[in-house]
């Protein structure tokens, strides 16, 4: 990242912002339980995509889309502020728009859960700088495979 960084403590202001909404993500779900968690957790997944610009906000709503139709299981929430979809509470995928950290691309980008294995080696973090029927048709076939 290009931006200064503090001399106190080595992270940026936007990282130490995504540090903030993440403590405060855990703070607004806090108590609830089932339908009420999950209906709280969507509303601030929709409320992070209505907050993006352009590609960005193409982006995350193409992921939205995507999870609906090809993996319904998962739960939409926020993660650092990001639009993030999960299993069990452990994300799965999640776009981090280049809006957030004013980097050149935003990503689509899968944790750990995320059954994308391929041999010894494989790509969890896609960049995309546009949308096309290529970008959709291949964020599908990884969400789907992801999800499985």
């Amino acid at each position: 990242m290009a931006d200064q960084r503090s001399k106190a403590d080595g992270f940026s202001a936007e990282e130490r912002a995504a540090m903030k909404q993440r403590a405060d993500e855990l703070r607004a779900s806090k108590g609830l339980k089932g339908a009420a968690k999950l209906a709280k957790e969507l509303e601030a997944c929709v409320a992070a995509i209505d907050g993006l610009d352009g590609v960005d906000r193409q982006v995350a709503t193409l992921l939205h889309g995507i999870v609906t139709d090809e993996a319904p299981d998962l739960d939409p929430k926020t993660f650092y502020g990001f639009p993030a979809y999960a299993r069990d509470g452990k994300v799965v995928v999640f776009y981090q728009p280049a809006s957030k950290f004013k980097t050149r691309y935003g990503t689509v980008s899968f944790d750990d859960p995320a059954n994308l294995d391929d041999g010894p080696m494989w790509a969890v973090s896609y960049a995309v700088v546009e949308v096309t029927d290529a970008v959709e048709k291949k964020v599908r076939e990884l969400v789907k495979k992801a999800a499985s």
